[in-house]
């Protein structure tokens, strides 16, 4: 067999793998090293297993993940997450969907210190769900929007889904960062749009909480006051370059700890459950990282990713088409695969096509994001739809699902004005040089 056909054959035996319900990470390891061995040696796959998992486990890069992660863990036992709530509960309450355009915006501001959008989900779930029952809303709408407002944690930066893009495309996670900032917040928007117009069709969803003073409006801004902080300082720091992302990481999760013990909300057993979940999160994202490197290895002695560039730049197709297409390949593979896995399995494959017709690799990074976020709240599939079901017991799983999707419509909208102005995500990094 030719080291194409054994490519391509991989290819095919990791699919099988992933239906058998193998571990992601393990399933792109084995097939990594056993097709490595097939086309080189057996001496050589070994050799390139324990320099790669090496290499990836001593990244300083990577620090990074462990860091945000312990930030975004901090946060949430020490009840920033409640806090947030309750401001944008007391402004957008009073609205139409109020409470869950306040779900949506809490989703949004806890995104950027958590960076996960499954993590985003439950946090806000276990807050906005009892109070949404209180105020009588339709579940349907309460769930649908906790669910979509989860998946801007992938987005609003830190995101640990662009810390693994730029480790696998070599670009700058500070940058990356930056660029989803503008977009995180065009599609908080349309998800507010979303449940307003919703509400307005049919007023039960979602029916208006008792307006408050401004003097309480105000007041609730106070519990904003550290996350803001903690934001402007981090990512202000790595847009002006006072310091790198990993720096940037360190200096978030002591912030968020001084932040938790000055207000005296962070108890012994709280933090120690922190580490425990960082250390869990942190482990499952780098080993499968470590997977995807081996795969990556494979498939680039086989040469399928240079084939198939070879093979669509040569299509008499203009650019945008070929972009339209691997963008829709993404939303239709992303209603089956998961995210993190989906970007680790095709990035090595269509990273090089699309900087081959010219792309901004920083924009075609917040693309796929975007994408991969309609696949966290699409069947079968939807992580995020299965966090809040997994919290809502009460609440038919189709319910979830079909509450989140005119969320899914509003993503698609944002996709496509990202497509027609790819300045909304590359301005912010441009200005940064």
């Amino acid at each position: 067999m030719t080291p194409f056909e054994i490519g391509i054959l991989g290819c095919i035996v990791l699919l099988v793998l992933l239906a058998a319900s193998m571990p992601v990470a393990f399933a792109m390891a084995l097939v990594g090293l056993v097709g490595f061995a097939l086309v080189v040696s057996p001496q050589a796959a070994l050799s390139m297993l324990a320099a790669d998992f090496y290499d990836i486990f001593t990244s300083h890069s990577l620090t990074v993940i462990p860091l945000f992660v312990l930030m975004g863990q901090v946060a949430f036992h020490s009840g920033i997450s409640r806090r947030l709530f309750n401001a944008a509960y007391h402004w957008l309450g009073p609205l139409p969907g109020g409470l869950a355009m306040a779900t949506v915006g809490a989703c949004t501001v806890f995104g950027a210190i958590c960076g996960s959008g499954p993590a985003t989900a439950a946090t806000m779930a276990a807050v906005a769900l009892p109070e949404m029952k209180r105020y009588r809303y339709s579940m349907e709408l309460g769930c649908g929007s906790v669910a979509a407002g989860g998946s801007l944690g992938m987005l609003i930066p830190p995101s640990v889904v662009f810390i693994v893009y730029a480790i696998l495309t070599e670009q700058s996670i500070g940058a990356l960062f930056i660029a989803g900032i503008v977009p995180g917040i065009m599609i908080a928007l349309l998800f507010c749009l979303t449940i307003y117009w919703c509400c307005k069709r049919r007023p039960e969803l979602g029916p208006p909480a008792p307006p408050t003073s401004y003097g309480k409006k105000f007041n609730s801004l106070l519990g904003v006051l550290e996350t803001l902080i903690l934001f402007i300082v981090v990512m202000g720091g790595m847009f002006l370059g006072w310091f790198t992302p990993t720096q940037a990481a360190a200096i978030g999760a002591m912030g968020s700890i001084i932040i938790a013990l000055v207000q005296r909300q962070l108890h012994f057993k709280a933090f120690v459950q922190s580490l425990r979940e960082t250390m869990r999160t942190a482990c499952m994202v780098m080993i499968i990282v470590a997977g995807a490197v081996v795969f990556g290895r494979f498939l680039a002695i086989t040469r399928i990713p240079f084939e198939l560039a070879e093979w669509l730049a040569h299509l008499s197709l203009p650019g945008a088409v070929i972009i339209a297409m691997i963008i829709a390949f993404y939303l239709v593979a992303g209603c089956f695969v998961d995210a993190l896995a989906l970007i680790l399995l095709t990035i090595p494959i269509f990273h090089p096509v699309v900087t081959g017709l010219g792309y901004d690799p920083i924009w075609f990074g917040v693309m796929i994001v975007v994408v991969t976020q309609m696949g966290v709240i699409s069947p079968p599939v939807g992580v995020c739809v299965y966090v809040v079901s997994g919290i809502a017991r009460d609440v038919p799983l189709q319910t979830v699902f079909k509450g989140a999707l005119p969320f899914l419509a509003a993503l698609i909208v944002a996709a496509a004005i990202l497509v027609m102005f790819p300045s909304l995500a590359t301005f912010l990094p441009n200005l940064m040089h």
